[in-house]
């Protein structure tokens, strides 16, 4: 049980142990910056020799295949559909609601 109680003193050491060494690395970092490095010499590459080319074998011509005349596909044509026609809806007569009474007690406290 006595092991559960180290993990809390071990948790901030460990926070606040990376807080501190990455401060260290950042102020690292901008001393390289402010550091001039001299130039170094590029060393010279050597010549390569030149690889001849290998001769590739005469490949004979192959003839094209003729494409087969392909039949015309004739035009689909839609059956024809019948108009629709509108009913006349100006003469339906119109609903009359009932009249609301006025007087609904309206609550004024929440329960």
């Amino acid at each position: 049980m006595s092991s559960y109680k180290h993990l809390f003193v071990v948790i901030p050491l460990l926070i606040i142990t990376l807080t501190s060494i990455s401060s260290i690395i950042v102020a690292d970092a901008r001393n390289l910056l402010e550091i001039g490095f001299p130039d170094i010499p590029k060393p010279e590459l050597p010549d390569f020799p030149e690889i001849p080319k290998p001769e590739l074998p005469h490949l004979p011509e192959i003839p094209k295949p003729e494409l087969p005349d392909l039949p015309e596909i004739p035009k689909p044509e839609l059956p024809h559909l019948p108009s629709l026609e509108v009913p006349d809806l100006t003469h339906l007569p119109v609903p009359k609601f009932p009249d609301l009474p006025n007087d609904f007690p309206i609550p004024t406290e929440i329960p």
